[in-house]
């Protein structure tokens, strides 16, 4: 009797570590997925394929969607500034931006109001 409940003791901590493991590995690849999701749906064309990393101890801990980044296009600028609000929207896209998103967005917004002041000096050439 005292060994049965000896090894009863022994192991339903490493299984309520086990399965505690298990919940945070869902929860945090679900909340990461989802969040990397949001970039890709909103991305379009220009957001590639979702990546997950773990840790060591295989706790999904980070996410990663790469986006084409608008290049100022001097003979269609129009075609920049559409490119760089999808980027735009894809970087906020998630309800938990991250630093790293809010940067991105930034990049794409000065490229946007760059290629919006070419579009406005070309539109007053035009009418000069």
């Amino acid at each position: 009797m005292f060994i049965s409940s000896f090894s009863n003791s022994c192991s339903t901590p490493l299984k309520d570590y086990q399965r505690q493991k298990e919940e945070l590995i869902k929860k945090n690849y679900n909340h990461i997925y989802a969040h990397e999701l949001a970039h890709k749906i909103a991305g379009g064309s220009f957001a590639g394929a979702i990546s997950i990393e773990r840790d060591a101890n295989g706790i999904p801990v980070s996410g990663h969607v790469p986006i084409q980044m608008p290049v100022l296009d001097k003979n269609d600028p129009q075609k920049t500034i559409e490119h760089a609000k999808t980027v735009i929207r894809a970087a906020l896209a998630p309800n938990d931006p991250s630093s790293q998103d809010y940067k991105v967005a930034a990049e794409a917004t000065a490229i946007k109001n760059k290629a919006e002041g070419l579009k406005s000096k070309k539109h007053l050439n035009y009418m000069a």
